[in-house]
């Protein structure tokens, strides 16, 4: 998400194009853009560029032409009534902003607002937003519920904090008082974790408790200013990072977010030190915005939070021919391939009487069912067990003794006639024998 520093090398880059580039014709937006026409035609004008914390104000100002040449000045004040009055259009970027200036047939794919060059080859520059959060307002001001910039307006930045203190907003985290634009306007979410990282304050301690010595400062009024400043530098506060931190990313020549750079963002990976680097720990905070940190959360660290899935860098390696490829650091298996451990193991069928009815007409079937199942188990069961009765065999005539069958003990006798029950009689009756 761009921050301050991206902010700023936006406003950079738009006052470096534009100097000295005329621009003409009818300002135009995208037709899946929800955000309000700019209402703004005119046959010459100039476009520049100014950034306070997360937000950016271009101002387009007509110019006079004369014998096919253009003035670069502004119009004066007798031809105010044949030019438009100048505009200013107030930019917030959301997740995704940023500008770019292209030729005409090379317009971005998400450009939702165009400015066009005069003279030939055209070129557009293009407010480019592939997610759509960002906005901009005609006629804008700056937002007043934003505070200083952290970059440009630093003393009354650290006046602003530094007063407002007992406020309530001072109750919450550290981690979520940093992206309050109240009071830190144009701090995010990766200048946060890297300033936090740095000072070795946990992310979840009261903020108040964190800003509170900042009032009761050492003074250094007997040191000259330069070793003032010497001493600032080799032993920042909190506050003071807020501001150094941003100027080193500008001052990086190349990250994700700058418009000159999008491809390069190696110097600013290499920069970082916390955020979105692998081994640190990471939260989510109340707001749902995650926190890379390292250590002990600290005291108000929500409890039963769920922790994110720690992302991967990718860095750019070289394929076997010689080209760049995008690759994840510790992974060499592929994206969505299941390995083995991660394989469900099959289903079982479950027994269906034990399986619960879904309604009184189900219970009752699977209950007719069941009872069913258990006479014919009954039937099964004492077929089974005549089956395994083994008779006697007779002996042979001459013998006088029965033999059990095989691997059984010879009987005597006697004792084998009377211990033979009697035989079973027959309930039903022969159809050949006779009533009494």
């Amino acid at each position: 998400m761009p921050e301050g520093p991206e902010l700023h090398l936006a406003s950079r880059f738009v006052n470096r194009v534009g100097s000295g580039t005329v621009f003409t014709g009818q300002v135009e937006k995208s037709a899946v853009s929800k955000n309000g026409e700019v209402p703004f035609k005119c046959d010459a004008y100039l476009i520049s560029a100014v950034s306070r914390g997360k937000e950016v104000k271009l101002t387009l100002t007509p110019i006079k032409e004369e014998d096919g040449k253009e003035d670069m000045k502004p119009a004066a004040t007798e031809d105010e009534d044949s030019l438009p009055a100048p505009m200013d259009v107030t930019f917030r970027f959301g997740m995704s902003g940023s500008f770019k200036l292209t030729d005409e047939d090379e317009v971005p794919k998400h450009a939702h607002l165009k400015f066009f060059t005069k003279g030939k080859p055209a070129q557009v520059l293009c407010f480019v937003d592939p997610r759509r959060f960002g906005s901009w307002e005609v006629n804008g001001t700056w937002q007043p519920d934003r505070g200083p910039c952290v970059l440009l307006e630093y003393e009354k930045f650290r006046s602003n904090v530094l007063s407002n203190l007992p406020e309530k907003a001072f109750d919450k985290p550290i981690c979520e008082v940093l992206l309050n634009q109240k009071y830190f306007n144009g701090i995010g979410n990766y200048l946060r974790a890297e300033i936090l990282f740095r000072l070795k304050v946990p992310p979840f301690e009261k903020a108040r408790t964190v800003l509170e010595p900042l009032l009761h400062k050492e003074k250094t009024a007997e040191l000259t200013l330069s070793k003032k400043l010497k001493w600032k530098l080799e032993n920042p506060d909190l506050l003071e990072l807020c501001h150094l931190l941003p100027m080193e990313v500008i001052n990086l020549g190349g990250k994700g977010y700058d418009p000159e750079h999008l491809d390069d963002s190696s110097a600013f990976e290499d920069w970082l030190r916390c955020y979105n680097v692998d081994g640190m720990q990471l939260l989510r905070d109340s707001n749902g915005r995650t926190i890379w940190f390292q250590g002990s959360p600290g005291p108000m660290a929500p409890r039963g939070s769920k922790v994110p899935k720690a992302r991967t860098r990718r860095r750019k390696g070289v394929d076997e021919n010689g080209k760049e490829a995008l690759s994840p650091q510790g992974s060499e298996s592929r994206k969505g391939k299941v390995t083995p451990e991660r394989r469900k193991p099959p289903k079982i069928p479950k027994d269906p009487s034990q399986v619960r009815p879904r309604s009184t007409k189900a219970a009752a079937k699977q209950t007719a069912e069941g009872l069913q199942t258990g006479k014919a188990t009954r039937r099964t069961t004492s077929r089974s067990r005549k089956k395994m009765a083994l008779p006697l065999v007779e002996a042979p005539e001459g013998n006088g003794t029965e033999c059990e069958p095989s691997g059984g003990k010879a009987a005597n006798p006697e004792a084998s006639v009377s211990e033979t029950p009697p035989p079973r009689k027959s309930r039903t009756r022969s159809r050949h024998q006779t009533p009494l």
